[in-house]
């Protein structure tokens, strides 16, 4: 079960907006090494493992990575909040924009919206913790 506490674990308050850099920032909301897939990898893995504080552990790891995603989502959205068309097309931002306006979309930065094709989930938990662990970069 997840409980909710109705603010962003730590606050963002971004007052100009610069779409050259939300055009960076949204691939780490939805991009092949971002947000959304780590939070679904793990929450995922967590099925499969077969010691409950481990288990537990993976839960609270996949939840933390949602925290991050909101942060990563709230970014985006005060980078982008009020463009005009002319910061829309000199920021780089158009070709998401065509699409998605302002709201936040995920896709990785090269425009390749997100899949789970990404995310490791094998049901082995070795196979499974060594994907975290390089997801992560940490190293053995």
């Amino acid at each position: 079960m997840f409980v909710y506490e109705k603010k962003l674990q730590y606050p963002v308050k971004i007052s100009t907006p610069n779409p050259r850099l939300a055009s960076f920032i949204i691939s780490q909301y939805g991009g092949p090494d971002g947000e959304l897939g780590a939070s679904l990898r793990y929450l995922s893995q967590r099925y499969a493992m077969p010691y409950p504080e481990l288990k537990g552990l993976l839960t609270d790891i996949g939840t933390e990575e949602l925290g991050h995603l909101e942060m990563i989502g709230a970014i985006v959205h005060q980078l982008t909040r009020g463009l005009n068309d002319q910061q829309v097309r000199e920021g780089g931002f158009a070709p998401y924009f065509v699409d998605h306006t302002t709201g936040v979309y995920p896709t990785s930065a090269s425009g390749s919206p997100w899949n789970a094709a990404g995310i490791g989930v094998k049901g082995d938990i070795i196979c499974d913790l060594t994907e975290d662990l390089a997801a992560d970069g940490t190293l053995l």
